[in-house]
């Protein structure tokens, strides 16, 4: 049978978009697969961060993953040059600010060990004490209880729509095909190889498959023999006003934009796919950025909002091929941004090609076949965005 594509991705989000840009790079002809308005978009929630410092403490395979990040500059620059559309994207620092001695020392010694468990990546962060913040960033008028911070000089931020808005774009522009409002009802492997994949609108057939679909991926993963333990996690942001710059450089769970709002985040909830927002959540979020910047006090919030992010049970990515039906992908993870360079790179290329990426063996899915009586154990993957 003619196939019509070489890849299938199901998934238009950030993940999906990244994967689907950087094949479309590779002269492959790609069909992305967009689900309906009403799916639960990680994307939507975004922080904006490209973060590396502090990701992987005890799994220094994260680490070494998440420092692909260095790529973000050029990965940037070249799609802003093919899409005129502006990231808003800053690197260089990233703070995550100590609100007692003990937490400054505590912090201090978690990233020693976390950069020892690493020694062949060049050191790339810094701790602060209060004067060295005043005296690098003399305008952020910081609260009394802020000690000092940990820098990571990889570390930066982008506009996260916009990000997704340009990866769609280059992706079309580079003779892909997305049809929004589509999402997979089905994945059947053909005999003699390639799949048939069908939408409540078309039916399609590629050599491929890749899986990027978010929480969607459970039930499409089983359709190709791989299934994925994933489950929601609430993260709620709050939105102020557009105010004159506060926050020169973005911060763990606080940043100003480009267009001037500050965005105070995010909560960890383990609520199911409850979307709600909460005024405990609000009044959380707000207590801690006063506590960092007390001139935001003075600033009227105008939203607050939530989404899931797509969670392992250990917060670690997942990258596996089918055992079954050579040729079908997933690609899960919840720092779609951060690894945006990676996934349309060196992912991109090597589904491309038809080769394996031996940084991705750190990542298998077989690290959940756990009996029934023993849980993967949980951790705080996440915990140093």
């Amino acid at each position: 049978m003619q196939r019509e594509y070489d890849v299938i991705v199901a998934g238009a989000g950030i993940v999906g978009a990244a994967i689907a840009y950087g094949l479309a790079g590779y002269d492959k002809r790609v069909l992305m697969l967009d689900g309906a308005d009403t799916d639960y978009r990680a994307a939507k929630a975004n922080f904006g961060l490209v973060w590396v410092h502090g990701k992987g403490y005890r799994y220094p395979e994260y680490h070494r993953l998440s420092a692909a990040a260095d790529a973000w500059p050029e990965f940037a620059a070249g799609l802003e040059a093919e899409t005129g559309i502006s990231l808003d994207y800053q690197t260089g620092a990233g703070l995550k600010f100590c609100l007692s001695d003990d937490e400054l020392s505590a912090r201090a010694k978690m990233l020693d060990a976390w950069e020892a468990e690493t020694p062949e990546l060049a050191p790339s962060v810094r701790i602060l004490d209060r004067s060295e913040l005043a005296h690098r960033y003399p305008t952020m008028r910081l609260g009394p209880a802020v000690v000092g911070a940990s820098l990571g000089e990889q570390d930066g931020q982008a506009n996260p729509l916009r990000l997704l808005a340009a990866l769609q774009a280059a992706f079309q522009r580079r003779g892909g095909m997305v049809r929004n409002g589509h999402p997979v009802t089905s994945i059947k492997p053909l005999a003699g190889g390639g799949f048939e994949v069908k939408t409540s609108e078309q039916t399609a057939h590629a050599e491929r498959v890749v899986i990027a679909a978010g929480l969607g991926s459970v039930a499409l993963g089983r359709m190709i023999g791989l299934d994925v333990p994933l489950h929601p996690e609430r993260g709620q942001i709050l939105v102020t006003e557009r105010l004159a710059p506060v926050l020169p450089v973005p911060a763990s769970g606080l940043r100003q934009t480009g267009e001037g709002t500050v965005m105070i985040g995010v909560t960890q909830e383990d609520v199911g796919y409850d979307l709600s927002t909460t005024s405990a959540a609000a009044v959380k979020m707000t207590r801690k950025a006063l506590r960092i910047l007390p001139e935001l006090g003075k600033a009227r919030l105008v939203r607050q909002w939530s989404c899931l992010r797509v969670m392992t049970p250990d917060g670690y990515p997942v990258y596996a091929s089918s055992p079954v039906y050579p040729g079908a992908e997933i690609a899960t993870c919840h720092s779609g941004v951060t690894l945006a360079s990676f996934h349309a790179g060196p992912y991109a290329q090597a589904l491309a090609c038809g080769r394996h990426l031996q940084t991705l063996n750190a990542f298998p899915l077989e690290r959940f076949n756990v009996s029934k009586n023993q849980s993967p154990q949980l951790t705080t993957a996440h915990a140093h965005h």
